[in-house]
């Protein structure tokens, strides 16, 4: 059995065992902060991104690690308002939050290989772009969720080798970097298979 089959088997024992309905998916032991966590959505805007991006995944965060040891993981990502009175912005929301039944069917792990320094660098400069919106057409006054993971780890000095989509919908057209395209850079290493969530 091959490594990766081994990791697999082991991970999903470790989500029959160890996790129940509601329960938070558990990350595997080696993720640290910076890491990628796609998700696919069951919201209006991931059916409309997945309308347009064929891969698994509609949406993208960056982990960002407990302050203290028994402290919650956290997702840093830039999204449409899920929240009452949350703005289309640059949101951190605890990793309970972001794969919640609710807003998600399935994830993946990805490592972007990197130092401890250029890892808390990309992390800490997409700290500081809480707040700004979430934009799909200015890319100077805002983000959307693969250009926020790019634009981290670029400030970290790691240059993702992404591939951008021309997309031509009525409403949207320009090019864009999807989901797909950012999980196909060859810098990153999954860390888990795709994983599905249980409501």
């Amino acid at each position: 059995m091959s490594a990766w089959r081994r990791h697999s088997v082991a991970f999903g024992l470790a989500l029959l065992v160890g996790g129940h309905a509601g329960a938070t998916p558990p990350l595997p032991a080696q993720a640290a902060a910076g890491d990628l966590l796609f998700r696919q959505g069951t919201e209006t805007i991931s059916h409309l991104v997945r309308a347009v991006d064929t891969g698994d995944f509609s949406h993208v965060g960056l982990l960002v690690a407990p302050t203290d040891p028994t402290g919650p993981w956290q997702v840093l990502h830039a999204t449409p308002s899920e929240k009452p009175g949350q703005p289309d912005a640059v949101v951190l929301d605890t990793l309970d939050f972001y794969l919640d039944p609710q807003r998600a069917r399935a994830y993946q792990l990805y490592r972007v290989p990197a130092s401890a320094p250029a890892r808390q660098q990309a992390v800490a400069w997409a700290l500081a772009q809480q707040g700004r919106a979430f934009d799909l057409v200015d890319a100077e006054r805002g983000l959307y969720c693969t250009t926020l993971a790019v634009q981290a780890w670029q400030h970290g000095g790691v240059a993702l080798d992404v591939a951008y989509t021309d997309v031509t919908l009525p409403l949207l057209r320009g090019r864009y970097l999807l989901p797909s395209g950012l999980r196909r850079a060859p810098q990153l290493q999954a860390l888990t298979p795709v994983l599905p969530i249980t409501p």
